[in-house]
């Protein structure tokens, strides 16, 4: 953590509401290149939202205690992130709405009507991956340092 004591808290903090920004953006731009988001995708989108609304709002005001507010939802992208990684890689099931899972006890009749009000886009399946990582992994632990970087702004003297 040295590392981050050459920066201030308002620097810290408007550090991890950018980075959120970029991320979020980076996200909209695949989804611009096609790679339309699952529903757990869509989830770890919103926390993102929230940081940087929290960065504007603890930069305008200056009320260092935001911070807090901020790791929290660094915290939870992150954890959704993990959650999606496991799904992803079938190493638990993820919502039904989206895995395909829970059809055992329908009718045909509801299955069918499942079929056919189900997404498109399946969380556990990898629509994109570099060297084995995916988008939810870049986003478990990118977002884990954000939440990082939240909690030292939070807990700075000064």
């Amino acid at each position: 953590m040295r590392f981050l004591d050459r920066f201030s808290t308002s620097q810290l903090i408007a550090f991890a509401a950018v980075s959120s920004a970029l991320i979020l953006g980076g996200a909209f731009v695949f989804q611009a290149l096609g790679f339309a988001p699952c529903k757990l995708c869509l989830w770890q989108r919103w926390p993102h939202a929230a940081a940087i609304v929290i960065g504007g709002l603890a930069l305008s005001t200056k009320q260092k205690a935001l911070a807090w507010i901020g790791a929290l939802a660094a915290a939870t992208t992150s954890a959704l992130g993990f959650y999606h990684s496991g799904v992803e890689r079938k190493l638990w099931e993820g919502p039904s709405a989206c895995t395909g899972g829970g059809v055992a006890d329908l009718s045909v009749d509801d299955l069918l009507s499942k079929i056919n009000e189900a997404p498109l886009i399946r969380c556990d399946e990898i629509p994109w991956e570099m060297f084995g990582i995916t988008m939810a992994n870049l986003n478990a632990v990118g977002s884990l340092v954000l939440a990082i970087i939240w909690v030292v702004a939070a807990t700075r003297k000064t």
